[in-house]
């Protein structure tokens, strides 16, 4: 009678562990339904006005893109409460695993509990991987130099900028990178207006080919210092800063300490706001 009173109750936990992922796969869906549907206007505006020139064009865009941000914080907050939730299952398993770029170094820190009873899970190493190499350029811990070679393959160091009384963005990127390309001229624009100001930028590449590399840089405007050791995924600054992904990049105070990580788009403006003011 015993064994059988256990079953059941085993079963009972067994039901409403289920009923819980139901809950919470619902909770995504209407987020992810929400997402495609603004993808959808986007796809439907740039078939509309591919060269974006009508006038409302631009502001549309950039309604949609602030709207798939909020949407995708809201997909965070719910993972980290689904791990809050969980610490003593494996529900937080695919979540987590699908979304630990999205999770940034606070989200996986706290996803990653070693505590709970998922963390040994094997589906979790990339998840830790990535969360190690973010504490090697984590807010806080002083920058590590980088010596490479310049457009004119002379040798520089990433501390002739860095550490010398301003605030410098070390911009990590490559010419074959479709999203360091969409991103860039956000950095320009930023470069543009708080340059004045003391703010510097240093780009370090993720090239292999030298003529890409120089290529890009003077097609897409990029008037600051560069550097490069041409070994793509293998060069210096993918180990030394824990770099799995581009774009990516740290902000750096002028004592040279890092103070900001993998700032993009709203958020290096707001960044840079509250350092420079308007």
């Amino acid at each position: 009678m015993k064994k059988i009173m256990t079953l059941v109750l085993l079963a009972m936990v067994s039901l409403a562990g289920m009923a819980q992922e139901e809950t919470y796969k619902a909770e995504m869906d209407v987020l992810d339904a929400q997402g495609e549907a603004i993808v959808k206007q986007y796809k439907a505006l740039m078939e509309k006005d591919p060269k974006k020139e009508l006038p409302t064009t631009n502001a549309q865009i950039t309604s949609f893109m602030q709207m798939l941000d909020s949407i995708s914080n809201l997909q965070v907050q719910l993972i980290r409460r689904i791990a809050r939730e969980n610490k003593k299952n494996q529900i937080p398993v695919p979540y987590i695993k699908e979304a630990m770029y999205a999770l940034g170094y606070e989200g996986l820190k706290e996803v990653l509990d070693p505590q709970a009873a998922y963390y040994n899970n094997p589906e979790l190493a990339n998840a830790k991987k990535l969360l190690a190499g973010f504490e090697k350029r984590a807010p806080g811990k002083m920058f590590q130099e980088l010596t490479m070679k310049d457009m004119s393959d002379k040798d520089v160091k990433l501390s002739q900028w860095v550490g010398k009384g301003q605030y410098v963005l070390v911009d990590f990127w490559a010419s074959w990178c479709g999203p360091c390309r969409q991103e860039m001229p956000n950095v320009i624009a930023c470069y543009e207006k708080f340059h004045s100001k003391g703010f510097d930028v240093i780009g370090v590449s993720f090239d292999q080919k030298k003529e890409a590399w120089v290529n890009a840089v003077q097609q897409m405007g990029m008037s600051w210092p560069q550097m490069s050791d041409l070994k793509g995924w293998k060069c210096a600054a993918s180990e030394i800063y824990g770099i799995s992904s581009i774009p990516s990049n740290v902000l750096v105070d002028p004592q040279g300490k890092i103070i900001a990580m993998d700032l993009r788009g709203f958020e290096l403006v707001k960044k840079l706001k509250e350092i420079y003011g308007e």
